[in-house]
Order: structure tokens, then C-alpha cells, then sequence
């Protein structure tokens, strides 16, 4: 398999809530019948987001926060599982750094869990550095 020239990315499309929740469900195991509020999520966290279009379907998205200034972080990587191996999230990260790049930014950083190692570092470019993770359980409160 390989890289899909059919492939449209659209840097900030208009979301459609229904249509990301249902690729982030295929994409990720959630709950196919969630929707999530992602426009209005873009809207006012998101420096830019980039979705990846077959024939008017939605295959695959990625978003890009950041700190207002040179820092920007790759969220939310997601290609349909049909869809996998043939470049689109390659192509999408590569995007979410143009777009970054394009705003400013002068880092991308990105977190990922063992088996993506090689696409994030191997085939995307990103180096690996030492980074911390702290959990934010909820506290309940009275």
C-alpha cells in the first residue's frame, strides 16, 4: 500500500460535528454515537486544524494548539483504520507543520505511546526528547 493521490487536505474546513466524532470513534475506539463538540473546540483552542477529504468523506484529521507564541502541539491524529498505510497521516502531520511553521512557530512537539514510535519519529521526522506527563484526576467536590 501506498500514498493516495486522491487525497484532498484542507487546512481549517469547516467541522462538522457529527462527522469528526464518527472518525474519532473509528479512528480511536470511542463511543460510536458520541458527538463530541469539535467546532467549537477548533474554534477557540486550535491555532489550525487539517482534515483529509476522499471523494467528500472525512479519513482523516489532526490539530495544532499552541502557547501563542513559538510552541506549537500536535493533537488528535486520526486516519480511518481502512485508510491506514497509505500516507494520509503522514501527509497530515506534515500539514499541521507547514501551517505552524507558517504562523510562526518554531517547535511542534508531540506526544505518542510506544507503538507509534515509528510513525511519529520515523516517518514524520520528530526527534525524541525527554518529556514529563503529570495525570489530572478529577477531585470531587461537596
Amino acid at each position: 500500500m501506498g500514498y493516495d493521490p486522491g487525497v484532498r487536505l484542507v487546512p481549517r474546513f469547516p467541522v462538522d460535528d457529527r462527522q469528526l466524532s464518527a472518525l474519532h470513534a473509528r479512528a480511536f475506539g470511542d463511543a460510536p454515537d458520541e458527538v463530541q463538540p469539535w467546532a467549537q473546540r477548533l474554534e477557540r483552542h486550535a491555532l489550525t486544524w487539517v482534515g483529509a477529504f476522499d471523494d467528500g468523506e472525512l479519513i482523516g484529521f489532526v490539530q495544532v494548539c499552541w502557547d501563542g507564541g513559538k510552541h506549537a502541539f500536535l493533537l488528535d491524529t486520526a486516519v480511518a483504520p481502512d485508510r491506514r498505510h497509505h500516507a494520509v497521516g503522514t501527509r497530515l502531520v506534515q500539514a499541521a507543520a507547514d501551517e505552524a511553521r507558517a504562523a510562526g512557530c518554531s517547535w511542534l512537539h508531540v506526544d505518542f505511546e510506544a507503538p507509534l514510535r515509528h510513525f511519529y519519529i520515523d516517518r514524520c521526522g520528530f526527534r525524541t526528547t525527554r518529556a514529563g506527563l503529570m495525570s489530572l484526576p478529577v477531585v470531587a467536590t461537596a
